[in-house]
């Protein structure tokens, strides 16, 4: 199994505006898109993504949706130089971007901003990627032992770089062991006060590649991953599981 994460989906209620968000503030291109008879999926990222880097997708359903965020999806982060945080956080404010948390505000170590949809994207220092290339996608879980358990033993990820344990929560971040510094990471984030969160559906998924869709999804299901769309009930175009708090994982061949 690669296990490199190939996507990142969001829901969004107007596609148009949410393309015009993306490409003016954060100089995303279109990747690709798929056309089907009642919805839109359009694949985003910067002109020079590495490649092992993740895009993100944009689900767009037609018609008159609304949409719940809930608590359970965190965010994506996205990269700026070192020295560029406060420059780039300027940038996007004088560009019109609503003033969310600013660097001052986060210790000079991150920012946020937040979409036309309200999903919150973290600004994060790293000499390395493609600048606004997506870093991290994070995610709330309800057991640390459980969901750290699940990535270890379904999707055979290691802490990577590591964790961050502060006072009342505690960050963790996980990746396949040979994933290179550009690929997107997975950032567990558990509060020590028990809290139960909602899923909502404005979040949508993660997306891990793989070599071979069957091949892949016959070792999930050794491991006793969820069997939630199976390669058969998908046309054998991908597959989908799901983790230990509901989170939805599909499986996809990168071609």
């Amino acid at each position: 199994m690669d296990g490199t994460f190939d996507h990142v989906m969001i829901r969004v209620e107007d596609l148009e505006e949410s393309l015009d968000w993306y490409q003016a503030h954060l100089n995303y291109e279109e990747k690709g898109r798929w056309e089907a008879d009642t919805f839109t999926n359009v694949y985003l990222g910067p002109e020079s993504v590495h490649e092992d880097g993740a895009l993100l997708e944009l689900t767009y359903n037609h018609g008159d949706h609304t949409y719940e965020i809930g608590d359970a999806w965190g965010h994506i982060a996205v990269r700026v130089p070192e020295d560029a945080l406060q420059e780039s956080y300027d940038q996007l404010m004088a560009e019109g971007v609503e003033d969310y948390r600013d660097p001052e505000s986060c210790g000079n170590r991150y920012a946020f901003v937040k979409d036309p949809d309200g999903h919150e994207i973290e600004i994060v220092k790293r000499d390395y990627g493609e600048k606004w290339s997506i870093d991290h996608t994070m995610i709330r879980v309800e057991d640390a032992d459980e969901a750290l358990g699940y990535w270890t033993r379904k999707f055979e990820y290691t802490e990577k770089p590591g964790r961050w344990e502060a006072d009342t929560f505690a960050n963790y971040f996980m990746a396949p062991e040979d994933a290179p510094e550009e690929a997107m990471k997975l950032e567990l984030t558990y509060n020590y006060d028990g809290r139960e969160y909602t899923m909502g559906d404005g979040w949508g998924h993660l997306c891990v590649r793989v070599d071979d869709l069957d091949e892949a999804w016959d070792a999930l299901m050794t491991r006793e991953a969820p069997d939630y769309r199976d390669p058969a009930s998908c046309d054998h175009d991908y597959a989908f599981t799901k983790d230990q708090d509901g989170h939805e994982i599909e499986l996809l061949v990168r071609e």
